[in-house]
């Protein structure tokens, strides 16, 4: 019991210090920092220890670093919030708005780490509900009608899942991971429960056709909420659903599925005129990449691609969020001159369209670069070059509209709008992480 204590707790101290309900906001808040930082300590120790395989948890190096990666952005987001959300007017008071924050982060971190199918399934199923009412915090007509669009469509989609976790217990007996991985079976049963995992929790990384719901929800949700949904939340299901793909490789279904969802957000993203909803197209097209990395087998390029697009997606949420609170804008055609109004939020924009449009030396670009190198190894020349043909369509989308609203001169000379220092230091640390993260793979030579 001792030896797996660091696994219970990172699941159970996000919940627990949710007693601080019946205290003060402030508490609450306190809480909620804490939480975050004793969570990171723990997912960087857990790296050290892993592997970790028994009949409860499975942590490899590669879920110890999704753990960190949890954690990090956890703790930029509790930090963020602290000035963000200070009166909200939906349905949920600021307290409970921090207890639903810790309860969706340990159910994500439960969906990693344990080690059966059907209780990933469950953790998936828990990430929905107990994330649906945080889109609802900045209460609009709009915001409840995403919140209703997220629930329907991705409950539809964990329900086609479900009949694939159904479908593996049939053919092994067990929804043990570990036990399965070691006597994987290639029949027609396993082939059907790993295409139709493809469609269920693909619906919650955002593959094509079941991603609309994802748009909607990453727009209408307070920023922090955003960059855990996008760098965080996406992920998570990516990595349960790869554990699927482990049993039996589709290799060719999902390198299909995943060169049409990029088409279609590289496409969407011409004509994008909503800055958040920009960036969750961005994210429907990161996502997308990482899944084709780890069908082709490389999974150092996809886990560096996740981790760098975490901390640059988040930093571009975080800065997407102080320039529609401050400008009381979210058309990309209305916003301009953000250089003179924002300093630091533009300086934080630039860098983490950068960051998430794969621009090197951003840990996006090495992280893209493997996958790219390994699509040709393997002989996808054609898809090779379709998807190079699509990230440069994004790259101009997302750069073309950020570089518009930060350099494009505003007619309104007057500057009265006050830059919120800390939600600015924070977008600008994140997306510095990014960039960091590029620049050290570089000095340890990833790229051959």
């Amino acid at each position: 019991m001792i030896k797996t204590l660091s696994e219970y707790l990172i699941i159970l101290i996000p919940i627990l210090v949710n007693i601080g309900i019946f205290h003060t906001l402030k508490t609450v808040k306190a809480l909620s920092i804490i939480s975050s930082v004793i969570i990171l300590v723990l997912s960087i120790l857990l790296y050290f220890k892993s592997p970790i395989e028994n009949g409860t948890f499975f942590i490899t190096k590669f879920t110890a670093l999704l753990l960190t990666m949890i954690s990090s952005i956890y703790l930029l987001s509790v930090l963020y919030s602290l000035d963000y959300i200070k009166s909200l007017k939906g349905i949920i008071k600021e307290k409970t708005y921090y207890v639903l924050l810790n309860l969706f982060v340990a159910t994500m971190i439960f969906s990693i780490i344990i080690n059966n199918y059907g209780l990933m399934w469950v953790g998936v199923e828990l990430t929905t509900v107990t994330s649906a009412l945080l889109i609802t915090t900045e209460f609009s007509e709009t915001s409840l009608e995403s919140t209703w669009r997220y629930i329907i469509v991705v409950s539809a989609g964990v329900t086609i899942a479900l009949f694939s976790v159904i479908l593996i217990y049939s053919q092994y007996h067990t929804l043990t991971i570990t036990q399965i991985l070691s006597q994987k079976t290639d029949n027609l049963v396993i082939r059907a429960a790993v295409g139709l995992a493809l469609i269920g929790f693909g619906t919650k990384v955002g593959v094509f056709p079941m991603y609309t719901w994802l748009p909607d929800a990453h727009s209408e949700a307070p920023s922090p909420v955003s960059a855990l949904f996008s760098g965080v939340l996406l992920p998570v299901a990516l990595y349960v659903l790869y554990r699927i793909y482990e049993i039996d490789p589709l290799t060719n279904l999902f390198i299909a599925f995943s060169l049409i969802s990029i088409a279609t957000a590289s496409i969407i993203l011409m004509y994008q005129w909503h800055i958040k909803r920009m960036f969750a197209y961005s994210t429907i097209e990161n996502m997308n990449l990482a899944l084709l990395g780890l069908a082709i087998g490389q999974p150092i390029g996809a886990l560096i691609l996740l981790i760098s697009h975490a901390f640059g997606k988040a930093a571009a949420f975080y800065s997407s969020g102080v320039v529609i609170e401050s400008l009381n804008e979210k058309k990309i055609e209305n916003i301009s001159g953000l250089h003179n109004k924002l300093k630091i939020t533009s300086s934080s924009l630039l860098l983490s369209s950068l960051a998430v449009t794969g621009t090197p030396p951003f840990g996006t670009f090495i992280g893209e670069f493997l996958i790219l190198q390994s699509l040709v190894k393997e002989g996808y020349l054609t898809e090779f070059i379709i998807l190079v043909l699509l990230l440069a369509m994004a790259f101009i989308s997302i750069n073309y509209h950020v570089s518009k609203m930060i350099f494009t001169k505003d007619e309104n000379k007057e500057n009265n709008h006050k830059e919120p220092k800390l939600l600015s230091t924070i977008s600008l640390i994140s997306s510095l992480i990014s960039l960091g993260i590029g620049i050290f793979l570089i000095i340890l030579g990833v790229i051959q």
